[in-house]
């Protein structure tokens, strides 16, 4: 860079010397210039404008930078805006379905949330936001634009983003009976996605989403007002992407990835201090259940869970029943999780739960009583090793399921839960989404590890072409065994 400035420095002297000097001798050296110019201009590397455009800031790394994202160049669809942008200016539409009276306060600081002024010393950083579930959408997009190997051109790239607000647009109609309106969006969005020249590359398999909301919402099988949800991912196109989902169903093209918590450093230097915070906690209670009874939903053990809580002098028992306690109050809950060895993780309307993650960011040991909470699902972010940070309890009949939770965590040696606790703060920066305004340099958070799982995933069935198999075999197949132990 420097070496160009003085090259342009040096040819503005000389071309003024030239007024003085013979105009031969002018001419001889403008024709030397002119010549060197377009020599260094051939010769200068493809990729200079590209990776120009991809990152200006960064183009005195051009090289080191370029080579880094071979294989991991990402474009960005600039869909029609009523699949995203349509949605966040016209907020007052998604409040259904939710129990905030108003969605539009949680679209701010590009889709984090109100940031929480004071925590009443619970927080150790101005990083803690009043987050919605819902609006991960949002903050993946915004960090997928802030993205370090993002290309212009489709052809280079490895893997194909499209920012459909998948949860946010179905979230409008999951309650109503008509069939065309909860379907309409995803239609349409196909159609717009088999036009474009990048999917007749891969006819969509390199194509990925997002969803805020779990992927059964978007699985009904049959056409049918009772059966809930869109029927977004059986159709054919939609077939043939990825989407990455809170909660993943048990077909093969859906992933799972963490529920955004209310944390999101924009540097490494926070992500240490909440650690250091966590590990000096003093915790009372032996184990917390945060959350509600489920009586209408057969097969939930929530009941026993907390008659079991409420029995125990150990145990702290929040009750989110109608707004019984302030369960979507960040320091409400963080709080609780702090003081807590244990929580608890039942399923609830579905398998997983944001809890999970509020949990394990206050470092709290989870305590999950089916594969399908977290062992099958979030395999990019949590450790292989179920044992290291997490204990099971299953629970195969709920009627006649007698165990004594109490015990079975007294009975865990105080070195093994040591070292759970540890591997659960280690795991922090896995779990958790930073900043879209920043980087953090030194830790992978939940969005790089959602990236990285989905270019390996990309490259395996480009890999699979290249050796003459048919990439449908296998890619959205139903896996009844997805929720089982039986997969690595």
């Amino acid at each position: 860079m420097h070496t160009s400035i003085q090259y342009q420095m040096d040819k503005s002297a000389l071309m003024s010397r030239c007024c003085y000097d013979n105009h031969h001798f002018c001419f001889a050296i403008l024709f030397s210039i002119l010549f060197c110019s377009l020599f260094l201009s051939f010769r200068a590397p493809n990729h200079a404008l590209t990776f120009k455009q991809l990152n200006p800031s960064n183009a005195k790394n051009l090289t080191t930078n370029t080579h880094s994202c071979i294989g991991r160049y990402v474009y960005i669809h600039q869909l029609p805006s009523r699949f995203n942008n349509y949605l966040l200016h016209n907020c007052h539409s998604l409040t259904r379905g939710t129990d905030k009276p108003n969605m539009c306060p949680y679209m701010q600081n590009m889709g984090l949330g109100p940031q929480i002024a004071t925590s009443q010393g619970v927080f150790t950083n101005n990083s803690w936001y009043a987050t919605n579930q819902f609006l991960l959408e949002v903050i993946f997009h915004n960090r997928m634009r802030k993205y370090g190997c993002l290309t212009n051109d489709s052809s280079l790239a490895s893997a194909i983003f499209v920012p459909f607000y998948a949860g946010l647009d179905v979230s409008r109609f999951l309650w109503l009976s008509n069939l065309t309106d909860r379907d309409s969006s995803g239609r349409d969005l196909v159609q717009w996605l088999a036009n474009r020249p990048e999917w007749k590359k891969m006819w969509g398999r390199d194509h990925f989403l997002i969803s805020g909301r779990i992927a059964w919402d978007f699985r009904r099988q049959r056409d049918d007002e009772s059966y809930w949800g869109s029927k977004f991912r059986f159709l054919p196109e939609s077939m043939n992407m990825s989407m990455l989902a809170v909660e993943a169903s048990s077909w093969n093209n859906d992933y799972a990835i963490p529920y955004p918590t209310s944390f999101h450093p924009s540097k490494d230097t926070q992500v240490l201090q909440w650690q250091r915070k966590i590990r000096q906690q003093k915790r009372p209670h032996l184990f917390t259940f945060t959350g509600a009874p489920r009586p209408e939903l057969e097969g939930s053990i929530r009941g026993k869970i907390i008659d079991q809580c409420r029995a125990s002098s150990v145990c702290k028992f929040v009750d989110c029943s109608y707004g019984i306690e302030r369960c979507d109050d960040p320091i409400n809950v963080i709080k609780v999780f702090q003081s807590s060895v244990f929580c608890l993780q039942p399923p609830g309307d579905s398998y997983t739960r944001r809890s999970i993650f509020d949990s394990m960011l206050a470092g709290c040991i989870p305590v999950f009583f089916h594969p399908g909470s977290a062992y099958s699902q979030y395999k990019w972010h949590l450790p292989k090793n179920r044992s290291s940070y997490s204990v099971y309890i299953p629970v195969k009949d709920v009627k006649q399921w007698n165990v004594n939770v109490e015990q079975v965590l007294l009975g865990i040696p105080e070195g093994d839960v040591l070292a759970m606790r540890e591997e659960v703060i280690k795991v922090i920066p896995n779990i958790i989404y930073a900043d879209p305004r920043s980087k953090l340099n030194n830790f992978e958070d939940a969005f790089d590890l959602a990236v990285k799982g989905m270019l390996e995933r990309i490259e395996k069935v480009r890999e699979a072409t290249r050796r003459g198999i048919d990439p449908s075999i296998g890619f959205a197949d139903e896996d009844h065994y997805k929720y089982t132990f039986s997969q690595n």
